[in-house]
C-alpha cells in the first residue's frame, strides 16, 4: 500500500510555497525598469540580476548548516517573513547604491527560503513516493514563475511601483499564514542534535559529497539552459514573433501534466533514464527554438522544455535528495539550487561575450552542447557504475603468500 503523498501539511506547504514564488517573481521584469528610472546605469541594472545571485549563493551553505540541527518550521516561516520585510523596504531606496544594497540583501534572503522551504517538503514527503512529490512540490516553483511575472508587468504598466510592491507584500502575508498551518516533520537524527556538536565550515555547508553528482549536472545542464533565459526576448525581436509569451505558457502547461508522469517514473525505475529522457527532450527544444521563425515553432520549443527541462530539475533535485542522509538534505538541497544560480549566471556571462560575434540563434545550438555533455557524463558515470558492481560480485583470487 502507498504511503500518503497529499496531507494537509504537503499541500499547505506547496501553496504557501507558491505564494511565495508569486510575492517573488513578479517584482523580477519590474525592478530592472524601475531602477532606471531613478538613474542606474546600464552596468547598475545588471548588478540587479548579479548581486541577488551573489547574495543567495553566499546564504545558502549558513542555512543548509543551520537545517542540520534547527527545527523546520522557525526556518521557514523566519524565511518567509525576511522576504516581506525587504519587499517593503524597495520603494523607499530612491538612491541606486542602496537599492543595489536591498538587491543583495534580497539575495540572501532568497537563498534562506528556498532552501528551508524545499528541505522541509521533503521531510514531509513520505521517501517511497519522493520523486512524485518533489515533482508536484515543483509546480509550484513553476507556476510563480509564469504567471508572476507577467502579473508584474501588467501591474507595473497601470498602477505605481509603490502599489506594486504592497500587492507583492500582500501575497508574501498570505504565504507566511498558509505556512504556519504545515505541521513539520524534523527529521529525529536533526532533533538528536545539537549546535555545540557541529562544526561550521563553509565548504562543508556548502558541498554534499554524497550528491556531488546531480549537482554538477545540474550546473552543466543550466550553463545551456541559461542562454535562452537571457537572450529568448531579444531572438523575439530579431525574428520579428510578438508572441514569445507563447514558449512560456506551453511550457507551463507541458511541465505541469509531465511533472506527475515523471515523478512516479522516478520512483519506480530510478534517475538515470529520466535525466537521459529530459536532457535530449531539452536539446531537441533548443534547436527547435534557434529555427522558429513562428508562433507555432515557439509553442513546439515551450512544449519540448516543458516535457523536457521542467521534469529535468526537479528530478535531478530528487536524485540528490535520495543520495544523502536525512540530516544532511538541507546541505545538498541549498547546493542543488546554487548550482541552478551558479550555471545560470555563468552562462549569462559567456554567452553575453559571445553575443557580440554570433547570432542568437547560433548562441542556443552552441548552448544546446552543454546538454550533450551531459548526457554523456550520466551515460559514463552509469556504466562505470555497472562495470564497479560487476568487479565486486567477482570472487577475489587467493594471493599465494609463500615461495
Amino acid at each position: 500500500m502507498k504511503e500518503r503523498l497529499w496531507t494537509k501539511s504537503f499541500i499547505m506547504l506547496m501553496v504557501g510555497n507558491l505564494f511565495v514564488f508569486m510575492s517573488f517573481q513578479m517584482l523580477i521584469p519590474t525592478l530592472p525598469p524601475y531602477i532606471k528610472s531613478i538613474g542606474a546605469s546600464g552596468l547598475e541594472i545588471g548588478l540587479v540580476t548579479a548581486l541577488f545571485s551573489i547574495g543567495a549563493v553566499l546564504s545558502r551553505p549558513f542555512i543548509g548548516f543551520m537545517l542540520e540541527y534547527k527545527p523546520r518550521k522557525s526556518l521557514v516561516i523566519t524565511g518567509a517573513i525576511m522576504l516581506l520585510l525587504v519587499t517593503i523596504l524597495y520603494p523607499f531606496s530612491q538612491v541606486v547604491l542602496i537599492f543595489l544594497l536591498f538587491r543583495f540583501v534580497h539575495g540572501l534572503v532568497w537563498g534562506w527560503s528556498t532552501t528551508v522551504n524545499g528541505t522541509a517538503a521533503v521531510d514531509v514527503i513520505p521517501n517511497s513516493r519522493l520523486g512524485e512529490g518533489m515533482g508536484y512540490y515543483g509546480l509550484s516553483i513553476t507556476i510563480g514563475m509564469i504567471i508572476a511575472p507577467s502579473l508584474g508587468i501588467f501591474l507595473y504598466n497601470i498602477t505605481s511601483f509603490t502599489n506594486l510592491i504592497y500587492i507583492s507584500a500582500a501575497l508574501g502575508v498570505i504565504a507566511i499564514f498558509l505556512l504556519t498551518i504545515v505541521r513539520y516533520q524534523t527529521p529525529e537524527a536533526v532533533l538528536n542534535t545539537r549546535k555545540e556538536e557541529l562544526k561550521f565550515s563553509y565548504v562543508g555547508s556548502s558541498v554534499e559529497k554524497s550528491s556531488w553528482f546531480p549537482a554538477f549536472i545540474t550546473i552543466i545542464i543550466n550553463l545551456g539552459y541559461g542562454s535562452v533565459v537571457t537572450f529568448i526576448v531579444i531572438f523575439g525581436q530579431e525574428r520579428g514573433i510578438e508572441q514569445i509569451f507563447l514558449f512560456y505558457v506551453f511550457n507551463a502547461i507541458m511541465a505541469t501534466l509531465a511533472r506527475p508522469i515523471a515523478g512516479k517514473w522516478f520512483d519506480e525505475k530510478g534517475p538515470i533514464g529520466l535525466v537521459l529522457f529530459c536532457t535530449s527532450m531539452t536539446f531537441i527544444g533548443m534547436w527547435v527554438l534557434s529555427f522558429a521563425h513562428s508562433s507555432l515553432f515557439i509553442a513546439i520549443a515551450g512544449v519540448l522544455f516543458g516535457v523536457g527541462f521542467g521534469c529535468l530539475i526537479p528530478t535531478l533535485q530528487s536524485w540528490a535528495l535520495l543520495m544523502t542522509p536525512s540530516k544532511r538534505r538541507g546541505v545538498a538541497n541549498g547546493m542543488i539550487f546554487s548550482s541552478i544560480d551558479l550555471g545560470i549566471g555563468l552562462s549569462g556571462i559567456i554567452f553575453g561575450v559571445l553575443a557580440q560575434f554570433v547570432e542568437t540563434a547560433s548562441i542556443f545550438r552552441i548552448a544546446s552542447l552543454f546538454l550533450i555533455f551531459a548526457i554523456v557524463l550520466v551515460l559514463f558515470m552509469e556504466r562505470k557504475k555497472r562495470i564497479a558492481s560487476r568487479e565486486s560480485l567477482v570472487p577475489k583470487k587467493k594471493v599465494r603468500t609463500s615461495f
